[in-house]
C-alpha cells in the first residue's frame, strides 16, 4: 500500500480526502461538545462553593463519544445513514429528517473543509510521516479555530497537547524527507518559548497602556504550540500574517456589518490560518518578502 501511495499520488490524495471527510464529520462533535464539557466542569466546580443549579446543560454522561448525535431542535437520535458527510446533509435537504427543523450549513463546510486541508497537504508533502502530521495539525487548527469563533476560548485540552506533540516530535529529527515538521529539538522549544512569550509581552504592553486585555492566554500557548511545530524562525512570518488578515477582515467587519468596535474579534482563527499556510508555503513567503523589499 506504501509503494502505492508513493508510486501513484494521486491515490493517496484521494485517500487523505475521503478520510478527512469522515474525521471532519467527527470534529463538528469536537466543537460543539467540547466546550459544553467545559461548562459543565466549571458549572460542577462552582455549585461546589454556591449549591446552584445547572442551567441548559446536558445531564448524564457526557463527552466526545457519548451520548449519540442527536437533533439540537428535537431530540432525535441522528442514525448512521443520516450522518454520512456531506452526502447526508444534501440527502436530507438540510433539515432533520424527524423534525423537518433547519441543520446548519457549517456542519458539511467543516467536513468538506478539513478534506480539502488534507487533500492539500497530502499533495504538499507526498506520502510519509510529514503529511499524516500535517493533516494531523490542519485538523486541530479547524476545531480551534471554530471554538474560537464560538465562544472566545481556545481549550488548554487542545492546546497543550499540541504544544507537545511538537516538542516530540522533535525527538525524531531528522525523518527522511521531512523539510518543514520534526525540526531540530533547539528549534522546537525555541521556537515554543519565543512563540508564548512574544503575544504575552504584547498583551502584557497593551494591557498597561489601555488597561484592557486585548487578547486571552489561549492565543499564546496556540502560537507557542505553531513555534514547537514549526521552528522559532517562522514565528515573524505567522504573526505578520495573522495581524494583516486580523486587521482586514476585523475593519471589513465593522465597514458592511456593522460590527460594534467593543466587541471581541478572536484572534485564533487568524493564527491558526497563518500557521497553516507558513506550514506549507513560509518559504517561498519569506524570499518573496525579502527579494521585494530588501
Amino acid at each position: 500500500m506504501a509503494d502505492l501511495f508513493v508510486q501513484q499520488p494521486v491515490v493517496f490524495i484521494a485517500v487523505a480526502f475521503a478520510f478527512a471527510l469522515m474525521i471532519g464529520s467527527f470534529l463538528n462533535v469536537v466543537i460543539y461538545r467540547l466546550p459544553l464539557m467545559m461548562q459543565r466542569e466549571w458549572r460542577e466546580q462552582c455549585e461546589e462553593l454556591q449549591s446552584s443549579p445547572a442551567p441548559n446543560l446536558p445531564e448524564g454522561p457526557f463527552n466526545l463519544i457519548v451520548p449519540r448525535s442527536r437533533c439540537p431542535s428535537c431530540g432525535e437520535a441522528i442514525t448512521a445513514w443520516q450522518n454520512i458527510p456531506v452526502l447526508s446533509y444534501l440527502l436530507l435537504g438540510a433539515q432533520c429528517a424527524n423534525c423537518q427543523s433547519s441543520i446548519s450549513v457549517r456542519y458539511p463546510i467543516v467536513e468538506m473543509l478539513t478534506a480539502v486541508l488534507a487533500a492539500i497537504c497530502a499533495w504538499h508533502f507526498g506520502f510519509g510521516p510529514e503529511a499524516l502530521m500535517a493533516i494531523a495539525l490542519s485538523c486541530v487548527l479547524v476545531v480551534v479555530s471554530l471554538i474560537d469563533v464560538d465562544h472566545q476560548i481556545i481549550p488548554d485540552s487542545i492546546a497543550i497537547p499540541l504544544l507537545w506533540a511538537g516538542l516530540l516530535m522533535s525527538l525524531f529529527h531528522p525523518v527522511a524527507g521531512a523539510e518543514t515538521l520534526f525540526i531540530a529539538p533547539q528549534e522546537a522549544i525555541i521556537g515554543a518559548v519565543a512563540g508564548y512569550l512574544s503575544l504575552w509581552s504584547v498583551y502584557q504592553v497593551f494591557k498597561m497602556v489601555t488597561g484592557k486585555e486585548g487578547m486571552g492566554y489561549g492565543d499564546f500557548k496556540l502560537l507557542a504550540a505553531l513555534g514547537a511545530w514549526l521552528g522559532w524562525e517562522a514565528l515573524p512570518t505567522i504573526i505578520l500574517m495573522s495581524a494583516v488578515v486580523g486587521a482586514v477582515i476585523g475593519i471589513a467587519m465593522i465597514v458592511f456589518r456593522g460590527r460594534d468596535r467593543q466587541l471581541p474579534i478572536p484572534y485564533g482563527p487568524y493564527l491558526a490560518a497563518a500557521g497553516w499556510i507558513t506550514m506549507l508555503y513560509g518559504e517561498v513567503i519569506t524570499n518573496t518578502y525579502l527579494d521585494l523589499f530588501l
